[in-house]
């Protein structure tokens, strides 16, 4: 008949879960209380109370003791088998104890039966990974607004999973520039950008596309915006496509654009390179309204501006070959400098001295409002400024089919016929 093989429950218990605290970074003094919090757990459930024993955890060896303390009474005054022992029963442990001794014996974990035991293997293991998902929470908290490099191993449709020291970073599909193309294995580089608990999980969500990332890549490449020297004073983008950068500096020295830019563009072509040729506009800051607004709108030549501080809007007037650069592709340029000056921006095609224009409104009765509302967005406000345009470069700038556009032409022309 086979032997019936007896297993230490006790070490096995903290062995295994030592083993696993060196592999996840707990502290000892983390596990020891928590390792002594779960097995009194143990003994409040078969003694009832926890109150007259001592637990000893020994992390390194992988041992833990219990030690029950009772007083020794006489045989007749017994009351309470937990807390007290009979003067009959110490004397067989020591023959020197006398009534109202203390007496402080080892307690056995294989009393407690397997059920206890596996309920407390059970909650110790819960117990671990909630300081573990804990200890990632707090160490990448840490890291929020910094760059980390980690790998690819997993692309969704949504989102990309990233590996970093182990630990699984989510960046989603919003987070990404458009033009990011990503295989499992590759190395990215991104910003830390929030960190929660979802679903009892760790979720650390790191961006490419945050104006953040953007800010720590110059951070790497210009020595002197780490320093201190020269600040960052506004950023803004269209992930891939265009950004706007405003810094300013502390030392009448050093030319702010000149240092972010580098000798022959050698600092920034590294950041528009890591963000897939996105086009970065570096403007010095300053707080007058009118030169920000003029900067932002580089690389076009402004005439003229009017403010209106109060409501934060300002028409900004340009010869006719002027409009398209201030509006940019697709509208981007007018777009971000709007929000790196806080300003609404209107641009306006500026008359030359005798000459007559009407008014793109003064057509409502003849142009649908949403069309004239399209051509105000690519900077035709008047009459002219659409008839300078050819059919096709008005159907490459706007919305409109040809059809619409040769309608257009046809009512705005003819209001300037003899």
């Amino acid at each position: 008949m086979a032997r019936k093989k007896v297993v230490d429950t006790k070490v096995n218990l903290v062995e295994a879960f030592t083993e696993f605290s060196r592999f996840k970074n707990i502290d000892r003094a983390t596990l020891m209380g928590v390792l002594e919090e779960v097995f009194r757990t143990m003994i409040r459930k078969q003694y009832g109370s926890d109150e007259n024993f001592e637990i000893i955890v020994n992390v390194d060896k992988g041992d833990i003791q219990g030690f029950r303390e009772r007083v020794v009474v006489e045989d007749t005054d017994l009351e309470d088998e937990t807390r007290q022992i009979p003067l009959s029963e110490a004397l067989m442990i020591d023959p020197d104890y006398e009534v109202g001794d203390e007496l402080a014996e080892e307690i056995s974990f294989f009393d407690f039966g397997r059920k206890i035991v596996q309920t407390a293997k059970q909650t110790l293991t819960q117990k671990i990974r909630d300081l573990e998902k804990a200890s990632i929470v707090e160490q990448y908290q840490e890291l929020v607004g910094q760059i980390i490099v980690g790998e690819v191993y997993q692309v969704w449709r949504n989102e990309i999973l990233v590996l970093h020291e182990g630990t699984e970073l989510t960046l989603p599909r919003s987070e990404q520039i458009p033009k990011d193309r990503f295989r499992k294995g590759d190395t990215l580089r991104a910003v830390v950008l929030e960190v929660s608990m979802k679903n009892n999980n760790p979720r650390i969500v790191i961006s490419r596309a945050s104006p953040l990332f953007l800010e720590k890549l110059f951070e790497q490449e210009v020595p002197e915006i780490y320093d201190g020297l020269i600040e960052i004073r506004g950023i803004v983008r269209e992930p891939g496509e265009r950004a706007k950068v405003a810094v300013a500096s502390y030392d009448d020295l050093i030319d702010p654009v000149g240092a972010c830019v580098g000798m022959k563009g050698s600092r920034i072509h590294g950041i528009v390179r890591e963000l897939r040729n996105e086009n970065i506009d570096v403007i010095s800051y300053t707080s007058n309204d009118l030169l920000y607004i003029q900067r932002a709108l580089s690389p076009a030549k402004i005439s003229s501006i009017k403010l209106n501080e109060e409501e934060r809007t300002a028409q900004v007037f340009l010869k006719p070959d002027q409009i398209s650069l201030a509006i940019g592709k697709n509208g981007l340029n007018i777009k971000l400098a709007g929000k790196l000056t806080g300003y609404e921006l209107d641009v306006y095609r500026e008359l030359d001295p005798g000459e007559e224009d009407v008014d793109l409104e003064e057509f409502a009765d003849e142009i649908e409002q949403w069309i004239i509302d399209e051509l105000k967005r690519i900077g035709c406000d008047t009459a002219k400024s659409v008839i300078d345009l050819s059919v096709s470069e008005l159907e490459r700038r706007t919305d409109l089919d040809r059809e619409t556009v040769e309608h257009v032409l046809n009512v705005l022309r003819a209001e300037f016929e003899d």
